[in-house]
């Protein structure tokens, strides 16, 4: 056989089994999940329990990594700039496409970035006080407030943070100027509170769990939580506001349909068993929990635009 046949039938060989490839199973070798923040926090943990999930249901392993810094935008912009075949994706709260494009604009992160896979959890955040205050409830807090405008004082874990933002809205609805100073995380905020040293704590739900030194006056959401059911919503003391943290898994713009809607399905079965209820249970998650990638990505929207307008005034970083 000539040099020039063999050539061309290697190519013909070639051409025949590209197809095979393209239609190869999905997946076909390990799948990376990116957590854009530190390992041990209530999100990991549910994230491992996911990934573990996967695994079983994927028949590949599912190894959750841990990429933080820049507020969750390393890690999150590393699996937007990947390749968009399925292997690399993130779990990720929305704030990653709603809030770090607008505070972080020179970060690379666009609200489109990411393609919704299923939301798999919805952070509440709260209003806490000491459990000796004398405010007893969102209407206590306001009189407060107006009494003294700007004088009342309240933390939340950062400037542009999602509990920072649940009180500029809710203060908007209120009519009302409260003065916001940032800490960097819950616990301080806390130990702030208890201290007198702010008036009151805007938290994650999940901060208050166990403690018997701070009253929850509110909880924003759009149900009470089954951790704190004595504990009225912003909206059944008479404000309509539900800002909370959700998120869940997501992949790079570009991903394949048909590899999306594979992982959609397998997130399905996992968010519905055992292992991750429990987990969910554990990190104090409301029930509605979970949701498919078509009502994942109307939620995102809906909070990019809601953010947005938030968002005007507060100085971005440069």
């Amino acid at each position: 056989m000539s040099p020039r046949r063999a050539l061309a039938l290697a190519a013909l060989a070639l051409a025949a089994a590209l197809p095979a490839r393209a239609q190869e199973a999905f997946p076909a070798r390990p799948i990376q999940v990116v957590n854009p923040y530190p390992a041990g926090g209530a999100t990991d943990l549910m994230a491992r329990a996911m990934a573990a999930g996967l695994q079983q249901r994927l028949g590949q392993p599912v190894v959750v990594v841990n990429r933080d810094g820049a507020a969750g935008a390393v890690g999150t912009l590393g699996v937007a700039r990947s390749a968009p075949d399925g292997y690399a994706l993130a779990f990720v709260p929305a704030l990653v496409l709603s809030v770090l494009p607008v505070t972080q604009p020179n970060s690379g992160l666009r609200p489109d970035a990411l393609r919704p896979i299923c939301q798999m959890f919805a952070n509440a955040q709260a209003i806490a006080v000491r459990a000796d205050s004398p405010l007893r409830n969102l209407a206590d807090l306001v009189a407060a407030a107006k009494a003294a405008p700007g004088a009342v004082t309240y933390g939340s874990l950062g400037i542009a943070s999602i509990p920072h933002l649940a009180i500029l809205q809710w203060a908007r609805a209120a009519g009302i100027e409260v003065t916001h100073v940032p800490y960097r995380g819950d616990g301080a905020v806390m130990t702030d509170a208890l201290a007198g040293r702010i008036d009151f704590a805007a938290i994650v739900l999940g901060s208050a769990s166990g403690r018997t030194d701070m009253r929850l006056l509110a909880v924003f959401d759009t149900a009470r939580n089954p951790a704190f059911p004595e504990v009225p919503t912003a909206a059944e003391q008479g404000f309509d506001v539900a800002p909370t943290s959700f998120g869940g898994l997501m992949a790079p713009a570009g991903t394949p349909p048909e590899r999306l809607a594979r992982l959609e399905a397998a997130c399905a079965e996992v968010a519905g068993d055992e292992v991750y209820r429990a987990a969910a249970r554990r990190a104090l998650q409301p029930a509605a929990y979970h949701t498919g990638a078509a009502a994942f990505a109307d939620r995102l929207a809906r909070d990019v635009a809601e953010k947005a307008e938030l968002l005007r005034g507060i100085e971005p970083a440069r």
